[in-house]
């Protein structure tokens, strides 16, 4: 999930607080980087281990579904992914509580694997990042929190402002964006290096799964 779309609008912070801690949160997030700190370190053999570990469409995997989620390209694409993680994902883990959000989670960036495998099934590029679970975690987010507002940065020319938006209208916009895109690439795979299908089919089964798995709140 790309930290920027359109007018490269940056969230910074939702205005709902999380009413405990959230721990399952962050222990994606410490392993998202921790993995990224190691690919770094990899040096030439950093392309080997996206093929290791990424997801091939045409060598489809259930192993590369869930490891995939956990590696990234660049150091742009895991900070701008941990940022929307942090932001939504600890009020998203708050609602379904610890236990259910890791199933949450995970089945999330599954469905997006998926989605993204059946758009592109013969291509041999590796996809990796957290985005299509994230874009689960947006979904859910999308329906139970209605009323929150993200604060965002707004480069305008020369300045910069900073404003609160509805998080309805911005991951609903955001989510156009996807799918308007996917459909204007249906057939290439991905877009820019972005696999948007993947977005697609997270957030839709984050808007699923988040009230199916939503229930009495853990201790």
């Amino acid at each position: 999930m790309p930290p920027v779309y359109a007018a490269r609008v940056i969230p910074l912070r939702d205005t709902i607080p999380s009413s405990r801690v959230p721990v399952v949160n962050y222990t994606i997030i410490a392993a998202n980087l921790a993995v990224f700190l190691h690919e770094a370190t990899l040096g030439p053999r950093a392309e080997g281990f996206l093929f290791t570990y990424g997801l091939v469409p045409r060598e489809f995997t259930l192993t590369a579904v869930f490891t995939s989620m956990f590696v990234h390209a660049g150091w742009l694409h895991v900070l701008g992914n941990m940022l929307y993680l942090y932001i939504f994902g600890d009020n998203v883990e708050d609602r379904l509580g610890h236990v259910r959000y890791v199933l949450f989670y995970l089945l999330c960036g599954a469905a997006a694997a998926a989605t993204h495998a059946l758009t592109a099934v013969h291509s041999g590029v590796p996809v990796v990042g957290a985005s299509g679970a994230i874009a689960g975690v947006s979904g859910a987010y999308f329906l139970f929190f209605p009323t929150s507002r993200v604060v965002t940065l707004v480069p305008i020319f020369l300045f910069i402002q900073i404003v609160e938006i509805p998080a309805v209208f911005f991951l609903l916009l955001w989510f156009v964006l996807q799918v308007a895109t996917g459909v204007a690439t249906l057939g290439a795979g991905a877009s820019g290096g972005v696999a948007v299908w993947a977005h697609v089919g997270g957030f839709v089964a984050g808007m699923i799964l988040g009230p199916v798995l939503r229930g009495r709140r853990e201790g």
